[in-house]
């Protein structure tokens, strides 16, 4: 089963709020078996609107990676970033 790949691009305009955010999502991707490939640092837009955070983990499968999204844990933590972030997210399947 190929693995997949969660893809954020996320702008923050309330920290506080988006920390909390960030701890629970951290939680949610590591307990479906996601390890981070990349969060935050440096990136070159070239096409399409930039966002000055980008995230991207890899997942055992998109099952896994909807599974996390779908998850009580991560639920929690978006209500921490609706209204603290506009976001763009995609999951997406590996060629493995």
């Amino acid at each position: 089963m190929p693995g997949a790949y969660w893809i954020a691009h996320v702008t923050v305009s309330d920290n506080e709020a988006y920390t909390k955010y960030a701890a629970l999502a951290t939680q949610a991707i590591i307990e479906h078996g996601g390890t981070f490939l990349a969060r935050g640092g440096r990136a070159i837009q070239k096409e399409g609107r930039a966002h000055p955070r980008n995230v991207v983990a890899r997942f055992p499968s998109l099952e896994a990676a909807n599974a996390c999204y779908e998850s009580a844990t991560y639920q929690e933590a978006l209500s921490h970033a609706q209204g603290a972030s506009e976001r763009d997210l995609v999951l997406v399947e590996a060629l493995d």
